[in-house]
This record gives structure tokens, C-alpha cells and sequence, in this order.
């Protein structure tokens, strides 16, 4: 299992759900995993039920088997701080450069440099040792940018390298792809049974495939449960109207008698029945189209009560039934 693990998806898909669920998941057993924030929306604190996150490292969960899991939302100011001091020891003078508002003009003139911190702490965060030679976390799981721009955002390092030939900022680029292009990390995408969301995730992979990235996992999400079988969506075809006023009034909802209680329920019934044939035969489609991503394909259920921690929890519980974790 790669130690960083990085979720994307098309927008509105639940990409950021799946991350702390996974995040949970990867930390059964005692494990210790982060679970990181890049696009400054602080989704993971609504999700966990807790504070908006700082600039810090904080325990937000404790996962079953005693496994802990920590959260980072990354301000990318604070990281180029961090990165000034890193490489040219410039303590004070840092916060200076700060209030002068040379970090926003930084990352203004130089877009990609934002990036960069955000790819760049993630991966220290995966190559972080404690005293006795063993990894500070387990797993690093972090909440990517959207299918569209995902690519772009973690292969940044790789043009920041070809720009800078030599220093720290080259060498601190080179560092961050050795990790992102490496069996360390797994990019894993978000879908739904539906055909954008599908097709973007198609398209998501053929560009990581083609910048050399490691692609994962397919993960569906919000999967419906199926109501009918096979025979069920036959009979929902073919059945007759005056068939189901009968079997509505069998089962004492009313006489069959035209107009009667029954026979006003017949029409919403075969309604929703051709809606469900529908719907079925687009996922069913849409499986096929996944299928043939040749990528391993796991799906979590929709929750009829919504998202909180204890659907976390349900969603974490389902990945690693799945073997996912």
C-alpha cells in the first residue's frame, strides 16, 4: 500500500468524503495517518465535526484498533515561510517579507509556486522520520484539486525543476517528484455512475498515465442500492396496469374499482419503475465504461441520512472490507 495516497474527482462526486474515510481506514491497527488539506476550503473540519484546521498538525480522530488520525490544512503563505527557512535560514526576516507582502506578489508572479509548497509539505510529511529511524505517519491521504487539474498540480515540480537548474529550489523539486513518480504514491479518483463524472475520470487517467504518474484505484461513490433484479426490471416492463390495481388491492390498499385508491397508484408505480429501468441501464453502462479502465474498482453506498462522523466511520469500515486498506 503506497504511503501517500492522493484523491481526486470531478466536482460535487465526494472526493473529499472518500479521503477522510480512507484516511480512517488506512488507520486501523494502530496506525498513524494524515490527512491533508490543500485547497484552503477547511472540508475535512466540517467532515470530522471539529474546529476550522491551522497551520498545525492535530489529532482530529481515533480510527478502530486505537489507530490515530492527524489533519493539516496547508496554507500556502505559512508553507513558504517554512520553505525560506528551511533552505536560507531566514527566521525574522521571513515574518518581514510576510507583512510586506512579498509572499502574495511570490506566488502572484509565480503561479505554480503555490503548488509547489503545497506538493512539497505533503511529501516532507511522507518522508518524515522520528528519532528512532521510523516514519512519523503510517500514511499521508491528500485531498487533491479536481480531476481537470490534478495532473498539473502534481507534476508542477516537474517544470519548476527544468526552470531552476541548480539550488534548493531545484533540488527540493526533484525531491518532491521522486516521491509523487515513485511506488510511495497512488492517485486515486472519485466517480459516480453517471456519464460526466465517468468521462472525466477516464480523461483524468489517460493524462496521469501520460505524465508518468501512478494512477490507483477507481473509487464510485454514492452507489444507489439496486431495488430490482434482472426478472424485477423485466416484470416492471411488461407488467399491466390493471395486473398491478389488482395485486395494490390484494394487499389491501384499496379496492381495484376504477378510480378507486389502487388505481390511482398504478400510474406514480410504473412511473418510478421505468425511471429505475432507466437509471439502471445508465450504470450498468457506465460500469462497463470504468471496466475497461483495467484499474481496481470499488464502490461505497449512499447514505440515506447523509454524510457526519458516524457515516465516516460506516464509509472507512466498507474500504477496508473491500481490501482497499
Amino acid at each position: 500500500m503506497s504511503r501517500l495516497q492522493v484523491v481526486s474527482g470531478k466536482g460535487g462526486t465526494g472526493k473529499t468524503t472518500v479521503a477522510a474515510a480512507l484516511a480512517l481506514a488506512l488507520a486501523t491497527a494502530g496506525k498513524r495517518t494524515l490527512l491533508v488539506e490543500v485547497e484552503g476550503r477547511q472540508g475535512i473540519a466540517q467532515l470530522f465535526e471539529t474546529q476550522a484546521l491551522p497551520y498545525e498538525e492535530r489529532k482530529i480522530a481515533v480510527a478502530s484498533g486505537g489507530g490515530e488520525v492527524y489533519a493539516l490544512a496547508i496554507d500556502p503563505e505559512l508553507a513558504l515561510l517554512d520553505y525560506l527557512q528551511m533552505f536560507y535560514k531566514l527566521g525574522g526576516a521571513g515574518r518581514a517579507l510576510k507583512k510586506l507582502g512579498a509572499i502574495d506578489f511570490a506566488t502572484t508572479i509565480a503561479p505554480g509556486l503555490r503548488d509547489v509548497l503545497l506538493t512539497g509539505k505533503a511529501c516532507e510529511a511522507v518522508r518524515r522520520k522520528d528519532k528512532s529511524g521510523r516514519f512519523v505517519y503510517d500514511h499521508v491521504v491528500m485531498d487533491a484539486p479536481p480531476t481537470g487539474r490534478v495532473t498539473r498540480f502534481l507534476n508542477v515540480n516537474d517544470e519548476v525543476a527544468g526552470l531552476a537548474r541548480i539550488g534548493p529550489i531545484h533540488n527540493q523539486a526533484q525531491a518532491v517528484m521522486r516521491v509523487l513518480k515513485s511506488e510511495q504514491t497512488a492517485v486515486h479518483l472519485v466517480t459516480l455512475l453517471e456519464e460526466m463524472p465517468v468521462q472525466e475520470t477516464a480523461d483524468g487517467i489517460a493524462e496521469l498515465r501520460a505524465a508518468k504518474l501512478p494512477v490507483g484505484r477507481i473509487i464510485v461513490n454514492m452507489v444507489r442500492p439496486e431495488v430490482l433484479d434482472e426478472d424485477g426490471l423485466e416484470l416492471a416492463r411488461t407488467v399491466t396496469r390493471s395486473s398491478v390495481a389488482r395485486s395494490l388491492s390484494a394487499a389491501g390498499l384499496g379496492g381495484a374499482r376504477r378510480g378507486g385508491h389502487a388505481e390511482r397508484l398504478v400510474e406514480p408505480l410504473l412511473r418510478q419503475a421505468e425511471e429505475y429501468a432507466e437509471r439502471y441501464a445508465l450504470e450498468r453502462e457506465q460500469r462497463a465504461v470504468l471496466g475497461e479502465l483495467d484499474l481496481p474498482l470499488h464502490e461505497l453506498p449512499l447514505l440515506a441520512e447523509g454524510i457526519d462522523l458516524a457515516g465516516l466511520y460506516q464509509l472507512a469500515n466498507e474500504l477496508r472490507k473491500q481490501g482497499i486498506a
